[in-house]
């Protein structure tokens, strides 16, 4: 299913990523700290777990088809401890909420997740 290209366009969009971050670090952006802020406090642990708010921003990614809020909410669920069959859940119910369109972004979900699950292997 995953292919040498979906792979350097995963690692393409993370390093594009860091890339913007360092950038936007550097150059003092107020705006982009305070949504680093925003982020450290909307996925930190409250009433629901880290692990559970990542995988609703996963199926979100999907319903919206942004391929790096994919890939960085999915690894980002897998790192709090969601399993297999936990992300996928979340890209199923992506699906259902968008409709057809869904079922496109979500092939793109899908090579995420068998790229970090190979990765552990």
């Amino acid at each position: 299913m995953i292919d040498e290209r979906d792979i350097e366009k995963i690692k393409k969009i993370i390093a594009d990523r860091k890339d913007a971050h360092s950038n936007l670090l550097s150059k003092g952006s107020n705006v982009y700290k305070s949504f680093l802020d925003l982020e450290k406090n909307a996925y930190g642990e409250g009433t629901l777990s880290k692990m559970n708010k990542e995988l609703i921003a996963l199926g979100i990614s999907v319903v919206i088809n942004c391929e790096s809020c994919m890939e960085w909410h999915l690894k980002e669920a897998l790192d709090a401890g969601a399993a297999e069959n936990q992300v996928l859940e979340a890209i199923e119910v992506g699906i259902e909420m968008g409709g057809g369109p869904a079922t496109v972004s979500s092939r793109f979900a899908l090579k995420v997740l068998e790229y970090y699950t190979k990765a552990k292997e």
